[in-house]
């Protein structure tokens, strides 16, 4: 059998959207999975108990659904189908009403009291065409499409989170409503880019309704590998590759893999400075994760948290603010925010008749093994009560418990790498193109190229793209 043209190592959302714009432009495509199914952080398990189907990792997937790329894929012939809950984000207080974040934007704001305009005001200017901001802020570096939007964008998010929600917001419940979309940036929350990542988030609530994937997260990876199959590539499982030895001599060799990774894997293939920025990636903090097989749905003390896909459990921005910090002063926050996500709430597919799924996680540091099991489910009885007597059973996941299920998540880190300014658009390696190598055959898909993580494949796209200019001037005259 001849070589493909193209070889992807990894089967993540990168890896496979990478595969699948290839396979557009006519080229022949294999991509290499280690593991027994594709998918990368795109899998569903029975973690639990028998009939209690868990996401490993990724669940919730508003950018996989706005995704500029695999929003033009046709994904649904191939058995994919989204399930959206009546809101986006619940966001849990004490003695009061949860903050909700609904697609209608004044539902939205008319519940966050004397905050309402301050926040109409805030993501409002946005929805009007959502899809141009995304398509920007979900890409490299470059001139903007829409250069007008991208500033007004960032004249509101150049803020750090912390200070964004205190000069825009004076009640509790609208601050913490854009804190706990700030977290999902894994950054302090007195750091630039975190304003700017919780106000995306928001604004993605208004565009879309977060979905869940119907039967699970597996379903996404199955409908993009039919979808290359279909394109005439293929996905070889059971397959790992250690070493440049482990791959045919392809044209294209792309990497849904870590900067640490492509350095051990391709070194013979690389300069030995290349490899030494490339070792040089900072990952920032990883996660500590708990799945629940429960006999109920989550008795939130606000009935209304049952209506969101995703739950940010955490208090105040100050708390949110100070649990944050302390992960990156390498300590363990007693009080910690998680992120949840109840999709058995909106896909009873997940569990028996009248059982439930559930799961949270918190950040740690880096390589961090301590069990917080005790720690998370206080903080969910806290805005939950009752809810401990709900376990059936539960499977845990500390940062080397993570490392192990996937490579890519190195010291638990599972958003691809610290996305700070130092590290947003300059990732893994500060040059113009940042998908490529001094290798004019070697690239990296990841997510730790821009934009980052998230389950939306632009990481991949863009490296593909960038590959396919590279095939471009190879088969180009040479001038006269």
């Amino acid at each position: 059998m001849s070589a493909p043209d193209a070889v992807v190592i990894g089967s993540g959302p990168n890896g496979l959207a990478a595969a699948i714009r290839l396979a557009q432009a006519g080229l022949s495509v294999t991509v290499l999975e280690a593991k027994a199914t594709a998918g990368g952080g795109m899998r569903t398990a029975e973690l639990t108990l028998p009939g209690f189907h868990h996401d490993v990792c990724s669940s919730c997937h508003p950018m996989g659904a706005l995704s500029p790329f695999l929003s033009t894929l046709p994904l649904a012939q191939h058995g994919l189908r989204w399930v959206s809950p009546a809101a986006s984000v619940a966001h849990p207080l004490e003695h009061r009403p949860a903050a909700m974040l609904y697609r209608d934007l004044e539902r939205t704001a008319e519940a966050l009291g004397s905050d309402a305009g301050a926040y109409r005001r805030l993501v409002g200017p946005f929805l009007k065409r959502p899809e141009a901001l995304f398509a920007d802020a979900l890409a490299p570096l470059k001139w903007p499409r829409e250069p007008v939007r991208l500033a007004r964008f960032g004249l509101r998010a150049a803020l750090p989170a912390e200070s964004l929600a205190r000069l825009t917001f004076t009640e509790p419940a609208a601050q913490a409503l854009l804190a706990g979309c700030a977290g999902h940036s894994v950054l302090p929350l007195d750091q630039v880019v975190s304003g700017a990542l919780g106000l995306i988030f928001l604004v993605a609530g208004h565009a879309v309704d977060w979905p869940v994937v119907a039967g699970g997260s597996q379903a996404l990876a199955r409908a993009l590998v039919a979808h290359l199959e279909a394109l005439g590539g293929r996905v070889l499982t059971n397959h790992p590759v250690r070493s440049m030895s482990d791959l045919p001599d392809a044209r294209v060799l792309m990497f849904d893999t870590s900067p640490q990774q492509l350095a051990d894997i391709a070194a013979p293939a690389l300069p030995q400075s290349f490899l030494h920025r490339l070792r040089r990636y900072r990952y920032g903090p990883g996660v500590f994760k708990v799945d629940w097989a429960l006999d109920g749905p989550i008795p939130w003390a606000d009935p209304r948290v049952l209506e969101a896909s995703t739950v940010h459990v955490g208090g105040t921005l100050e708390e949110i603010a100070a649990a944050e910090a302390a992960v990156w002063r390498g300590e363990h926050p007693e009080a910690p925010y998680l992120i949840c996500v109840q999709a058995s709430a909106h896909d009873p597919s997940r569990a028996p008749e009248g059982k439930h799924t559930g799961y949270a996680y918190c950040h740690v540091p880096p390589g961090s093994e301590r069990d917080l099991t005790d720690v998370v489910e206080r903080q969910m009885e806290r805005f939950a009560p009752g809810f401990r007597d709900l376990i059936l059973a539960r499977r845990t996941w500390n940062t080397r418990q993570f490392e192990l299920h996937n490579t890519n998540y190195v010291g638990g880190a599972v958003t691809g790498g610290v996305a700070d300014w130092r590290q947003l658009f300059t990732r893994p390696v500060t040059q113009l193109d940042p998908y490529a190598t001094p290798n004019p055959k070697i690239f990296l898909c990841s997510a730790s190229t821009p934009p980052g993580g998230g389950v939306h494949g632009m990481c991949g796209y863009y490296a593909a793209e960038s590959a396919l200019r590279q095939l471009s001037r190879q088969r180009a005259p040479a001038p006269r």
